[in-house]
């Protein structure tokens, strides 16, 4: 496969999502004509492990499968709750077995959203379980992709505490101040399309150095329009939004941001 230069690497997405099942193979092909050349696709819940595995062996030159328990299970369903320590049990032995294959420990982190944890108690659930995952992340010596809602000046105060080098926040949603200090230990940013329509994060990717961002699409969820599936073709949109707020060209973009994704996932080389 050609070298990565010039191409596309989607940081976070969610290429198991049930929302791609009935026409995989067509947004797959509509993915490498935008110039996606990696697909970082994260999961939510430990049954869809296997899935991931099962497209990374479908399509090795393009998708990379991370393994993580998110804070909210039931993703999609209306049962959606906080994360307790049982979600993650079955999934230890799968990190043990497919350790070779992924390239990150996501999506993992908290979600401390009053509906999904009202009580301290879940909070610290949440905690204990995101702890976990990094202690997972650390002994398997892999980065890991993060999930932070309502809870910015926690989750990155406890990477740091847990002694996390190598962590991308995905669609960062904490002030700025908050995230100069995820800068200083490191840390990437990533932003979807759904920025493109809301100018809040322009200050925010302003701050952040070229260095420290990634791109995502988080597909099938924040695309360019609302209620209307996202896909990973979309990841161009975010690219020309970031060049437009920090005044550069989008190749310059395309170029820092690959680079990025490549020292923040170094097992993606192996894609190329």
């Amino acid at each position: 496969m050609a070298s990565m230069d010039g191409g596309f690497v989607d940081c976070h997405c969610h290429i198991t999502a049930c929302e791609f099942a009935e026409d995989l193979e067509d947004v797959i092909k509509r993915t490498r004509e935008a110039g996606v050349k990696t697909l970082i696709s994260v999961t939510e819940e430990p049954s869809e492990f296997e899935r991931v595995i099962q497209l990374f062996k479908s399509y090795p030159d393009l998708v990379a499968p991370c393994f993580g328990i998110h804070p909210v299970q039931g993703c999609g369903s209306h049962d959606q709750r906080s994360v307790k320590i049982q979600d993650l049990e079955p999934a230890l032995p799968l990190f043990q077995k497919y350790r070779d294959e992924i390239v990150a420990v996501g999506e993992i982190g908290l979600d401390y959203t009053p509906w999904y944890a009202p009580t301290s108690q879940e909070r610290e659930e949440q905690l204990t379980v995101f702890t976990k995952q990094l202690q997972i992340s650390k002994d398997l010596d892999l980065p890991v992709n993060i999930h932070s809602r309502s809870a910015a000046k926690v989750t990155i105060a406890t990477l740091k505490e847990q002694g996390i080098t190598c962590a991308l926040l995905h669609n960062f949603a904490g002030k700025p101040s908050v995230a100069m200090e995820g800068v200083q230990a490191g840390y990437f940013f990533s932003f979807p399309p759904a920025v493109c329509r809301n100018d809040q994060k322009a200050k925010l990717i302003k701050q952040i150095p070229l260095e420290h961002i990634c791109l995502e699409t988080d597909s099938p969820a924040l695309g360019p329009e609302k209620h209307v599936r996202n896909e990973p073709k979309n990841i161009s949109l975010v690219c020309e939004y970031i060049a437009h707020v920090k005044g550069i060209t989008p190749q310059m973009v395309i170029h820092a941001t690959t680079d990025n994704a490549l020292r923040l996932f170094p097992k993606i080389k192996r894609l190329e």
